[in-house]
């Protein structure tokens, strides 16, 4: 009489039971039809070499860039709201100033 492998005892207890338990006491996780079974060989899929690059060029292609001149607008409404934010602070490190000089000092 041959000896049955563990694959086969598995199998067998599968099919006579209702699939829930396993000795150790582990829950069977039964795998969706939709899914093929991997198998783990190490090796990575294939992609043509320099497709990055190119499919890069082609998202640079799409992209709508600034004239010079809006780019100078920017760049105007960019400093113009750093001086006003800046004087902002000032103004209450000013304020703020001497009380703390008088609190915690």
């Amino acid at each position: 009489m041959a000896r049955e492998t563990r694959r086969q005892r598995r199998a067998a207890r599968a099919a006579a039971g209702d699939g829930t338990s396993t000795r150790r006491g582990r829950q069977l996780q039964p795998r969706p039809a939709q899914q093929p079974i991997k198998q783990q060989t190490g090796r990575r899929e294939t992609k043509p070499r320099g497709q990055f690059v190119r499919e890069s060029y082609a998202e640079l292609r799409k992209v709508d860039w600034p004239s010079r001149a809006q780019t100078f607008q920017g760049v105007v409404v960019v400093v113009i709201a750093c001086v006003i934010v800046g004087f902002y602070l000032w103004g209450l490190d000013q304020i703020i100033r001497p009380l703390v000089d008088k609190v915690l000092l």
